[in-house]
């Protein structure tokens, strides 16, 4: 009898918590790119004057939808978009879900692909992104830049968009909660925070991609999304320990002298650049000038 009690009295604060987890009103920020998204092999997909340009902007809505849906369902009560990719002008608004805000466009300050991110949010959701530069079998695989990053990294940590987008997270005490993508970043983003949620939309094949269909691809990120926040205590925010130091490795010289202008900043190896400092925001900073 005893052992029963001991085991209700477990199962009904499994019961009880994971109430309070769904119950609680989660405010979540997600931040969507666009070589991730299910489908997508090429450049031209993704630029706007790629005759399928205007398909894959609407699976990308659509990918966008499917992740608020399972957000609302983990949780949330506050939903803000950023569109992330290229012009930042993207997404279909009008298709977009109407519960939530969306940021459009680039502002001209430091945060980029996390422009609105702040304390106040208690989750961050990564749509349609893809791996760093020069990763085997990836999908449109880069560093911000297509041209101009061979590599960017912090402490030592080589870093995806993804991870330079968590440190900034992770500024504000956020974590990442759920990553969509290719398989390859999402098998990085594992390796860089441990414990979060995935779904992989394709997998890379050299220059090609085993893909699944959009509707596939939105279920599990619906799906995916909504376990996740259910679960949002599994998740630490990404933080590297003070001092910060940047090696940016460039692919022209031109652009790592140019790059070595920036206060702080020197020259450490063939068109290589470094940069150190105690505050996580100024390494963003000094990415941003000086690539």
């Amino acid at each position: 009898m005893r052992k029963l009690s001991v085991c209700l009295i477990l199962l009904f604060g499994f019961i009880s918590n994971a109430y309070l987890q769904v119950d609680k009103d989660l405010k979540v920020f997600i931040s969507v790119d666009m070589e991730g998204i299910s489908g997508v092999v090429n450049w031209e997909d993704v630029s706007r004057d790629g005759k399928d340009y205007n398909l894959f902007r609407s699976i990308m809505t659509d990918e966008t939808n499917a992740a608020i849906e399972g957000a609302f369902a983990g949780g949330a009560k506050e939903v803000t978009v950023r569109d992330s990719h290229g012009s930042a002008r993207n997404i279909l608004p009008n298709k977009l879900d109407k519960r939530v805000k969306l940021i459009r466009d680039w502002s001209g300050g430091v945060k980029g692909m996390m422009e609105g991110i702040d304390e106040s949010f208690d989750a961050v959701i990564f749509i349609g992104y893809h791996a760093k530069a020069g990763t085997e079998d990836a999908t449109l695989d880069h560093t911000m830049s297509s041209v101009k990053i061979n590599d960017m990294s912090v402490n030592g940590v080589s870093l995806p968009e993804a991870g330079i987008n968590a440190l900034i997270a992770g500024y504000y005490d956020v974590p990442i909660a759920f990553v969509a993508g290719d398989m390859a970043i999402c098998q990085q983003v594992k390796e860089l925070f441990g414990e979060v949620g995935t779904v992989a939309t394709k997998e890379g094949i050299g220059n090609a991609a085993l893909c699944l269909h959009p509707e596939v691809a939105q279920n599990k990120i619906r799906d995916g999304v909504k376990k996740s926040l259910q679960n949002l205590n599994m998740y630490n925010s990404y933080k590297l320990k003070s001092p910060y130091t940047m090696v940016l490795k460039l692919f022209k010289e031109e652009w790592a002298h140019q790059a070595s202008f920036y206060p702080g900043a020197k020259r450490t190896g063939d068109w290589e650049c470094s940069y150190t400092t105690n505050n996580i925001m100024d390494i963003i900073k000094a990415f941003n000038w000086m690539h």
